[in-house]
């Protein structure tokens, strides 16, 4: 059941469902590939200020982030980009509760596959598109809404309480990481992705890797006097579906056992040549590639060599041996601990309002929560709204379901503080 405070709080989140909307649609126009994050950052410190939310730029070039052991590494220049991070009673006693999201977005193309424009956001049957809304910055609306909703209801936030908005989650994670390198912790931390109103039970590892492979470049008047190297790069496609094979076939623990297919490799990326009339003589294939907690980065990075060398053995054809290279992703998969007193809190916040208890997601990609969890042992969840075609061409989110959202962080927040109270601190 709902307190007459609690009810207040509903009825603000259903009044600023076209607040939250607005900021939405704001964040997808501001198109946030990896480098070009500037104006959806712009945009969400204007509304930072907007709902009196002091915000502060994090850097990732900040001094001696460049060592962190968990930092992935990077071939782009850090310098001026940033995460916004917005505080609320930073110094203030009891349990610090963190929301976090990311900014940044996957590549749009091809365009002319969309039905609009991927940055012009539009709204149909129920449904809000653009590339990000669904991944995630309807999320990031909800969390920023819910905490206005809280305010304008009447109700106080006097525990310390943090908005990360940040950007390379789709690429490396170091957005995240850094805001916890530069002491932006916590106790607790949700997240909404967008997997629905639903607790996310834990993540792969993810690994990326580059491989390239050189040739003999040559006139096509004699194509045989050189060596093709993208013909030459695909004969390695059937090794990565035996790599993807082998990992999936590994004795795995509860709970990807009940997985049919979790982990898997995904050859993302082919590029070679340099003209259309000559023999290529180089071609570059970058991967992904998904493997079980448990199992380390090196181990992964072993396996992706060992499969690469002899695949490289077995074809025999006096090429010269593929480079191998780590870029990005080198991210340790990890469970949820679904006891702890937060998840617990979050579960009757949807039961109250949905009538039910929240089913369990056990995600078959990773998230940000891995920085908390492996860099900063705090323990967190996803729950977001839901989304169709993320990645993909006409993303989407549904409108009702950043509404659900919305009002179940709102109601969250306002339960917090009782939790750290009921528990002497400890959430």
């Amino acid at each position: 059941m709902l307190t007459s405070t609690e009810k207040r709080i509903v009825e603000r989140c259903n009044a600023l469902l076209d607040e939250t909307l607005a900021l939405t649609r704001d964040l997808v126009r501001g198109y946030s590939v990896l480098g070009r994050e500037h104006a959806a950052l712009e945009a969400m410190e204007r509304w930072f200020e907007r709902l009196d939310l002091p915000s502060t730029r994090v850097p990732l070039d900040a001094p001696g982030f460049a060592d962190h052991p968990h930092r992935a590494p990077t071939e782009w220049d850090n310098t001026g980009r940033y995460n916004l991070v917005a505080q609320l009673n930073p110094g203030a006693s009891g349990p610090h509760l963190v929301f976090n999201g990311h900014l940044d977005v996957v590549p749009a193309e091809p365009i002319d596959m969309w039905t609009r424009p991927p940055w012009e956001p539009w709204e149909k049957d129920g449904w809000l598109y653009g590339r990000g809304a669904g991944d995630m910055k309807a999320g990031i609306a909800a969390m920023t809404l819910a905490v206005h909703a809280v305010r304008e209801a009447g109700v106080a936030i006097d525990f310390p309480l943090t908005l990360q908005t940040v950007i390379e989650e789709e690429c490396t994670g170091n957005g995240a990481l850094a805001c916890l390198h530069q002491g932006y912790r916590g106790d607790f931390v949700l997240i909404p992705e967008p997997f629905g109103a639903q607790i996310y039970a834990g993540q792969v590892g993810v690994l990326w890797f580059r491989m390239r492979l050189d040739g003999v470049p040559a006139h096509v008047l004699d194509t045989r006097a050189g060596s093709n190297a993208i013909e030459a790069i695909l004969a390695y496609l059937p090794a990565f579906k035996a790599l993807e094979a082998e990992i999936n076939g590994l004795t795995r623990q509860a709970p990807y056992d009940d997985i049919d297919h979790p982990f898997n490799l995904s050859i993302g990326r082919i590029e070679g040549g340099n003209w259309a009339s000559s023999v290529p003589a180089h071609a570059i294939l970058e991967g992904r590639v998904g493997f079980p907690p448990g199992m380390t980065t090196d181990e992964v990075m072993d396996r992706v060599r060992q499969c690469i060398e002899t695949r490289h053995a077995k074809l025999g054809n006096g090429s010269p041996a593929p480079r191998v290279e780590f870029h990005g992703f080198r991210s340790e998969g990890h469970l949820v601990d679904l006891e702890a007193p937060g998840i617990a809190l979050l579960s009757r916040c949807h039961e109250d309002l949905l009538g039910e208890p929240p089913k369990a997601y056990l995600s078959t990609c990773t998230t940000d929560l891995r920085a908390f969890h492996v860099s900063g042992e705090i323990n967190g969840t996803c729950y977001g709204p839901v989304a169709q075609r993320i990645h993909g061409v006409d993303e989407c989110v549904e409108i009702d379901s950043i509404r659900h959202v919305l009002t179940t962080y709102a109601l969250f927040i306002h339960r917090w503080a009782e939790l750290a109270n009921a528990n002497g601190g400890a959430a």
